[in-house]
């Protein structure tokens, strides 16, 4: 007769729950976190195994998409562990659907400029920031780059593109202040912007705009031919 491992036939140290409360979630495989969400095996093979199996059968993106029919095709997976697999997954796609809605589209410069102002405005000193958008324009974070005085060596395109690479940006719009609330822009901020949307080429991240903000109004470098 074969015998069965089962999981508290293992070392503490190689049980799932006990492995996420001792080093955290992000330490668990794949395997370990689905066992946890099925909480036992089946007659023949423990969890860890049972979860092993699913995995040979549907890689993650299939799991996901995967029926209460499709997953008890496998065998040892019942009715009530299909559904909890299903109801794990949905509850991340909702996640998901949150997430997108709290995030903020940026469609124009005049929306940029709505975002930025309460930051940028009323200020004595100017402040660079840089807004981070995804291909489908969420910003998907934002960043004071400085704060002084502005010049071409305190904004590097190192500054401004190292983010927008971590996080995996499609494009970026910097934008920063004029204490005076005169929205010309200096030559030196036109310096600076062509610096960017060059760099920007290069790293395949697009410089989208630069905004100067003043007194309730803004100009947008872009609309200005400043950037191509």
């Amino acid at each position: 007769m074969e015998y069965k491992i089962r999981i508290k036939d293992l070392p503490v140290e190689e049980r799932p729950r006990e492995r996420l409360i001792k080093y955290g979630v992000a330490s668990l495989s794949n395997s370990e976190l689905l066992a946890i969400i099925l909480r036992t095996g089946s007659r023949k093979e423990n969890v860890l195994n049972l979860a092993n199996k699913i995995l040979k059968e549907f890689n993650l993106l299939q799991l996901s998409r995967a029926s209460v029919s499709q997953l008890k095709e496998i065998h040892g997976i019942s009715h009530a562990k299909a559904c909890q697999i299903v109801a794990c997954f949905e509850l991340a796609r909702r996640l998901q659907a949150y997430s997108e809605e709290k995030k903020k589209k940026i469609k124009s410069s005049e929306d940029a400029f709505k975002l930025l102002y309460p930051k940028l405005s009323g200020l004595k000193k100017e402040k660079f920031m840089a807004l981070y958008l995804n291909t489908k324009n969420f910003v998907i974070k934002e960043e004071v780059i400085s704060i002084g005085s502005l010049n071409a060596s305190v904004i590097s395109p190192r500054e401004v593109f190292s983010t927008a690479l971590v996080e995996g940006a499609a494009g970026v719009i910097v934008a920063h202040n004029h204490p005076s609330g005169d929205t010309t822009p200096s030559k030196n901020d036109i310096d600076i912007t062509i610096r960017l949307a060059e760099a920007g080429k290069l790293l395949g991240v697009e410089l989208l705009d630069h905004l100067i903000i003043g007194d309730k109004s803004y100009i947008s470098l872009r609309k200005i031919g400043v950037i191509g």
